[in-house]
């Protein structure tokens, strides 16, 4: 829609935005009416109409097959535009137009804002269904006509009011009509449901809806008169009514056809089981949480006894040994800390790479800069966690064998990530400016721990690859190639 009206119109963006704020709400309108829209807007040259949005009824069948979108219509050629533009009223004159067949009633509805028309609603309805409507029927095509004028006059939608209408009731899920006291006049049947299940007994005909509605829902003084207001329906707005188990969200619209407020309309739809869904999702949320927590815990518990451990051993290589599987656990025991503060179990992966680059530091004597480049992204957590240790690995043994003791020098950590969708593959690089390999080295023949543990890992657990090659000038660079899912 903003190509097609920035194309061929002069509208502004304020009105722009509020043809978007039409587009939120007339879903709607098509139900109540059963009727196909159309938004047609005048070009640049006045000339013309085009049609920048379309909506059909879940109501009734449509009256058009094809997209209409785009499409372009010299003024003359559709009367019932033209005096809807022209005179700012909605216009119903006319026989019904055949199409393919069908007879279609065509109306007019003008788009007003703040004085201007700014376009026409095209309202289309299928009249080879057409028979003796019931009283919900009725009480659609009334309110439906209701919101007509309201568009008309420019006072629906109502202004600042955005609409999700993904999560609003709809007219299918429950309906009701009520007068300017507050009283229903019509409740439809799941409309009728959704109030059993809170607990009602009676009907909801004749009933003042505000009153019924908080007697329902506890609350901690005799009536929360606040309820009461908002299901009168005196202003717009959407909430939730919780009582005897049962969870109903509701959505109030005054109708105020001739600016005078005649009653409202009250959607609504019974939510019991996505909430209860809704709070078991976050139950178990918070219990992986607490576990991936006292994971964490765990974890530093064993490398606080590991470190106990390598402070009362005489050999200078089982020190060694039990320092280097402080720094194991201590690498998993970041990812676990991190997934402990998530609602997923994906995790962004560049401050674990930093705390790890920071932990596997300490073991140099400051004379070696340890840095990154480049960003690893949001990862899952069985990703996460072997590349957490890999990365330990790989950096600890970098610090270790390239470099004399005092000596300076730089580790450098690159990550590059690929987002093809089929394929997206995660490339890091740690490279230093070290003493390089020994002559004849094999890494993946050699019997070194870490290198095994990397190999392991990146192969079996990541189906990655690695390779640890002489660098370009000086020193040794390492590559581990993995696949990953996209980034969202």
């Amino acid at each position: 829609m903003n190509d097609l009206v920035r194309q061929h119109t002069a509208l502004s963006d304020s009105d722009l935005e509020w043809l978007h704020l039409l587009v939120s709400e007339w879903q709607l309108l098509s139900d109540l009416s059963f009727a196909d829209l159309v938004l047609w807007v005048p070009t640049l040259d006045g000339t013309r109409y085009v049609s920048v949005a379309q909506m059909r009824p879940n109501t009734g069948p449509t009256s058009y097959q094809d997209d209409m979108v785009g499409h372009l219509v010299p003024r003359g050629r559709r009367p019932l535009l033209d005096a809807a533009l022209d005179e700012g009223r909605i216009v119903r004159e006319g026989d019904p137009e055949w199409r393919e067949e069908v007879p279609v009633r065509v109306e007019s509805i003008p788009v007003r804002r703040e004085g201007r028309v700014l376009g026409v609603i095209a309202r289309n309805t299928n009249l080879l269904t057409v028979r003796t409507p019931s009283r919900l029927e009725l009480t659609y095509l009334q309110s439906a006509s209701d919101l007509a004028q309201m568009i008309a006059a420019g006072t629906f939608p109502f202004s600042g009011e955005q609409v999700d209408m993904d999560s609003s009731p709809r007219a299918g899920d429950g309906l009701v009509r009520l007068d300017a006291e507050g009283v229903v006049q019509y409740a439809s049947p799941n409309a009728l449901s959704a109030y059993h299940r809170l607990g009602l007994a009676a009907d909801l005909v004749g009933q003042h809806l505000g009153q019924i509605t908080a007697e329902l829902a506890p609350s901690r003084g005799p009536v929360d008169e606040a309820l009461v207001t908002l299901a009168s329906g005196y202003a717009p707005r959407e909430f939730e009514v919780e009582g005897n188990g049962g969870v109903i969200q509701l959505r109030a619209i005054p109708l105020k056809p001739k600016g005078t407020r005649i009653g409202s309309l009250v959607l609504l739809r019974d939510v019991t089981e996505l909430r209860r869904r809704e709070r078991e999702l976050i139950t178990k949320d918070a219990t992986i949480r607490e576990i991936h927590h006292r994971v964490k815990n765990n974890l530093q518990t064993v490398a606080a006894l590991l470190r106990l451990q390598a402070r009362r051993m005489d050999s200078d290589r089982g020190r060694e040994a039990l320092n280097e599987a402080v720094r194991r656990v201590g690498s998993i025991a970041i990812v676990h800390e991190t997934l402990s503060q998530n609602l997923d179990e994906r995790v962004e992966f560049d401050e674990i790479a930093d705390r790890v680059i920071a932990m596997v530091a300490e073991i140099s004597p400051g004379k070696v800069t340890c840095r990154r480049n480049g960003r690893f992204g949001i990862l899952d957590a069985e990703v996460a966690t072997p590349l957490s240790m890999v990365l330990t690995e790989v950096l600890q043994n970098a610090l270790e064998h390239a470099f004399a003791q005092g000596e300076q020098g730089t580790v450098e950590v690159s990550a590059v990530r690929g987002e093809a969708r089929a394929d997206a593959r995660l490339l890091i690089t740690v490279k230093d400016d070290g003493r390089g390999l020994p002559e004849g080295f094999d890494p993946q023949r050699a019997g070194n721990l870490g290198l095994q543990i990397v190999r392991t890992l990146v192969e079996g657990e990541l189906g990655g690859t690695f390779d640890m090659l002489p660098g370009a000038e000086r020193g040794t660079k390492v590559v581990l190639d993995i696949p990953v899912r996209p980034q969202k």
